[in-house]
């Protein structure tokens, strides 16, 4: 931890799985960060690697724990795919898709046409998929074994859920790329790509921006290389000692939003 005053921080990027909450169960402070920076008109967006629900999904999940906000408050890896595919494919190309409603409706919104079968891909795209199956791993195997574009929304291997530490839509990918021996073209945190967006739909520099997540690999890592300021909670995957031992660590760790929310107070 390099300091605890919050000087400077003008605006949050807010991961959700391991932050707010996990699996169902809401992480302490949650509700209260999210409605003090609503009453001082701080912005804010929650920006998560997770693929598998819409905006919608999300708002409903927020507000089954307390936290009101309206879908343009959610960015997800699913529409940052969508989006930096919809500069590169032609109009209305055929995708495969490993993933859930998310990324399925991001990439229909987008004009892209859904296909199961692999030799009708064009493209292959793979996120968080909880009804993963040999099946679905064989189809995208072989459309990307014959040289389709393979992305991936995002590599978290882990998710944190109320029964502890799940395997996450980087597990899926790297079994693809074990399988192919092609890596993937990925989206999500840690690109710079996703937080560029972020900042886009905020309105704010990267300077005067903070992202606050729980995985360094991902939150920490990612929101250095594109400029922003950095704070790690440790309510989700790294520990503190991960944290310190990390090169470079982030700027600011607390326990949670709770923590966080303290500090946050004492510098208003």
């Amino acid at each position: 931890m390099v300091e605890r005053s919050l000087q400077g921080v003008q605006a949050f990027l807010l991961d959700m799985d391991g932050v707010v909450y996990a699996g169902t169960n809401p992480l302490p402070g949650s509700r209260e960060f999210v409605t003090y920076l609503q009453a001082k008109g701080i912005p804010f967006l929650f920006l998560t690697n997770n693929s598998s629900r819409t905006p919608g999904q999300y708002v409903e999940r927020l507000a089954g724990l307390g936290i009101h906000v309206e879908e343009d408050r959610i960015f997800t890896s699913a529409l940052a795919t969508a989006a930096w595919l919809k500069r590169r494919a032609p109009a209305g190309a055929a995708v495969l898709v490993v993933g859930e409603r998310g990324i399925r409706e991001a990439l229909a919104e987008q004009g892209f046409r859904l296909v199961n079968h692999h030799s009708q891909a064009e493209y292959v795209v793979v996120g968080f998929d909880s009804q993963f199956t040999y099946e679905k791993a064989k189809a995208a195997a072989f459309a990307i074994r014959r040289g389709v574009p393979f992305i991936a929304t995002n590599t978290d291997v882990t998710l944190p859920t109320e029964e502890g530490v799940a395997p996450g839509a980087g597990s899926i990918i790297a079994m693809l790329e074990t399988a192919t021996g092609v890596k993937a073209k990925v989206i999500g945190k840690p690109e710079p790509g996703i937080f560029e967006l972020a900042l886009a739909r905020l309105g704010t520099r990267s300077e005067e921006t903070a992202i606050v997540g729980d995985r360094y690999e991902t939150d920490i890592v990612g929101g250095h290389r594109a400029g922003l300021k950095t704070i790690g909670v440790l309510c989700g995957v790294t520990s503190a000692a991960q944290f310190s031992a990390a090169d470079p660590p982030p700027d600011w760790v607390f326990a949670n939003l709770a923590e966080l929310l303290e500090a946050l107070r004492r510098d208003s």
